[in-house]
Parts: C-alpha cells; sequence; structure tokens
C-alpha cells in the first residue's frame, strides 16, 4: 500500500514523530529532515505529521524542547548524586548529554528554529537556564556573572569536544567523557583557589 493511503492511527503519534525526528536528524541534519520521510519511517501517511506538526520547523522545534526539558533534568539529577563536586556532576552530564545526542544538542542552541516562534521552545530553553542558574547560585552564591563564566565554560567545552578540537596533547589518551571529567576538576580546583 503506498505511504499516502496508509491510515492514520498510531498510539502516540505526536511522541512517536519526535523521537523518529530526533533519530532522522542524527542522520540527515536539521536542513534535510523532512515530515513525509518521518511518516514514511513511521508507516503513517504523509499526512498523518501534519496534525500535529504544521511545518518541519514546528518538528524541529518540538525535538529541541524535548531536548532543553532532557538536558535539564539530566544535570538536575547529575547534581543530587553529589559523588564529586555538584558543578562537576552537573556540567559532566552537561558534556555527556551533548556527547550522546549531539544533534539534538547542536540543534537546541542553533538558528534552525525560531524561537520567537515557538514559545514552548522558548519556555524550555528559559526553564533550563533558570534551573541551572539556581544551582550555579547555590554553590557560588551568584548568579548573575557566575551564571555566564559556568555555562561558557561547560559549552565551549562540550563544542571542542563535539567538534573534535582537542589535540591529543592534551587528551593524553582519554576519551571525551574523560577528557571532560579531569577539564571540570581542573577548572574546579582553580576556582577554589580563588
Amino acid at each position: 500500500m503506498p505511504t499516502s493511503e496508509r491510515p492514520y492511527h498510531h498510539g502516540d503519534l505526536r511522541r512517536a514523530l519526535v523521537a523518529e525526528g530526533e533519530a532522522l536528524l542524527g542522520e540527515v541534519g536539521a536542513a534535510n529532515l523532512a515530515l513525509r520521510e518521518v511518516a514514511r519511517r513511521l508507516g503513517v501517511s504523509h499526512n498523518a505529521p501534519y496534525r500535529h506538526f504544521p511545518t518541519r520547523e514546528a518538528l524541529l522545534a518540538a525535538i529541541a524542547t524535548a531536548g532543553f526539558e532532557a538536558l535539564a533534568e539530566r544535570t538536575d539529577q547529575a547534581g543530587k548524586r553529589g559523588t564529586g563536586g555538584v558543578m562537576q556532576e552537573r556540567g559532566l552530564a552537561y558534556v555527556a548529554f551533548a556527547l550522546e545526542r549531539p544533534a539534538v544538542f547542536r540543534l537546541m542552541f542553533s538558528d534552525q528554529v525560531d524561537r520567537t516562534a515557538f514559545p514552548e521552545l522558548a519556555a524550555a530553553a528559559q526553564a533550563s537556564l533558570a534551573r541551572a542558574s539556581a544551582a550555579i547560585g547555590a554553590a557560588y552564591g551568584e548568579e548573575g556573572d557566575a551564571v555566564m563564566a559556568a555555562w561558557s565554560f561547560v559549552h565551549g567545552l562540550t563544542v571542542l569536544l563535539l567538534d573534535g578540537q582537542t589535540p591529543e596533547a592534551l587528551r593524553k589518551g582519554r576519551d571525551d567523557l574523560a577528557l571532560a571529567k579531569a577539564t571540570l576538576a581542573a577548572m574546579a580546583h582553580a576556582v577554589s583557589e580563588d
């Protein structure tokens, strides 16, 4: 049966579209993600996604929104484990999220989706930052510049790792996560010296 004639019925189609959209995003990138291909992979009609996402950008916004929510939850949980310094654990969770879901992470911080057109995405991004700000404030007694400094450091480290820009001389045979852990520990030590 051709895709266009397949029935619409699918359990939780919205959630399935976001999950399959994320998988396709990792394969083809945001610019090449197509709602028809997501529908084809799910075995639903090519019109079915439009009941939930009127445009490709709307699906991308939903993927990025889910990414911000997952990142905030993951860093919050890492901060509660307390196996190392709270901020080190949160930073390591941030890096690990990006390494595990690089396409989503890049989408979250890209200009591929206009946040002003998708209030739920803007709200998820703001909520994620607010949760991080509160944790940084609790750790350092100040949220303003400390938030920007901590976020810039961890985000910059993450992008360097994602882009393969860490020289072997600094890597010393360590994988990305081990290098991130050592780098975060070194920064925590430097901060505590001040």
